[in-house]
């Protein structure tokens, strides 16, 4: 079964942490954290609509202006999301640059910033037609869900790193995969009509409704509950999560098995050896083995370790090892 939405790391585990996921068959990508993305093609920055900043630390944060002019001259808008004081690094850094030129674009570039704060959202527009002038400023309740589309939501939670930093979970609410032998049976070819019936299921569509499928010169019409029956399997969606840069403590401890809990892949950093644990809580970063704990205790099927510390290069085995022990460990513990 082909997966709808694929992540991965933009940067090698000692580089700046980075997260993409890419839309099978859109022309759309996430992205969470912001650090160095020149591994990134021109081409796949085009494509993210979403921006998940875990905070404005520069290995974090840096990215912003590569990907601010990638997208200058471009009809667009770009959501940012990222923690108290979000708003006001973002408007540092468009201050930084001088914007007397950007009438000669003929499309606008809008920037739609997200500050998160522990119960309110704040946000505000940057237009790049009016020299990214910060907009009307709006704040609003809300729970821990950030997005929420028809296929799939983002929730977060703060975690302590000193500072506010941001966890956040990617959740697809169920995934169709089509049977190719059912569409042969019934004469029905792969074309673009299949989003369409797909996006219908995700939209909670009446299974009265008829949607008309093209074949061969002509069109045909189905019930979408009596079509979906005869050519779709429905399966749990994809659970993808993303925690970089927390620090060991009760409350990050238990959040984080919270938001990562049965994830398919959980992607975390595992900053520092577990000899080094004094110097990790003192950086407010997670060891290994902490990590693999983490990854134990939430049962992610997956983990992806990354945001190594510099003094351990060549021995990235040691901390995938350390991390593994840590991980089956917990899984025992808990199933006892």
């Amino acid at each position: 079964m082909r997966p709808s939405f694929h992540p991965r790391l933009i940067n090698g585990p000692f580089g700046d942490p980075g997260l993409y996921i890419s839309f099978l068959f859109e022309k759309r990508a996430l992205l969470f954290d912001l650090g160095d993305i020149t591994n990134l093609s021109p081409k796949d920055i085009l494509k993210i609509s979403h921006v998940f900043i875990t905070h404005t630390h520069m290995d974090h944060f840096i990215g912003f202006d590569m990907l601010i002019r990638l997208f200058l001259g471009r009809e667009k808008t770009l959501y940012l999301y990222g923690p108290a004081p979000f708003l006001r690094h973002v408007e540092g850094k468009l201050a930084g640059y001088s914007w007397d030129l950007v009438n000669n674009y003929k499309n606008p570039l809008v920037l739609h910033a997200v500050e998160i704060g522990p119960q309110s959202i704040t946000t505000c527009e940057y237009r790049c037609e009016e020299g990214f002038r910060p907009g009307e400023v709006n704040e609003h309740p809300f729970d821990t869900v950030l997005l929420a589309e028809n296929g799939f939501s983002i929730s977060m939670e703060i975690f302590d790193h000193s500072i506010p930093c941001l966890g956040f979970s990617f959740k697809e609410r169920f995934h169709v995969n089509i049977r190719k032998d059912a569409l042969s049976s019934l004469g029905l070819e792969i074309g673009p009509w299949l989003k369409r019936f797909k996006s219908m299921l995700l939209e909670g569509k009446d299974p009265a409704s008829i949607i008309e499928v093209d074949r061969k010169g002509r069109t045909d019409k189905y019930r979408l509950g009596e079509l979906a029956d005869r050519i779709a399997l429905v399966t749990p969606g994809q659970k993808i999560t993303y925690i970089s840069d927390i620090c060991f403590n009760p409350k990050n401890e238990k959040k984080a098995i919270m938001l990562a809990g049965d994830s398919d892949q959980l992607f975390i950093e595992a900053a520092f050896l577990k000899k080094d644990s004094e110097i990790a809580m003192k950086k407010h970063h997670l060891t290994a083995h902490q990590a693999g704990y983490i990854a134990g205790m939430a049962n992610a099927k997956q983990y992806f370790l990354f945001h190594f510390s510099p003094r351990y290069t060549g021995l990235d085995q040691y901390i995938m090892d350390e991390a593994s022990n840590a991980c089956s460990e917990a899984m025992s513990r808990d199933r006892r």
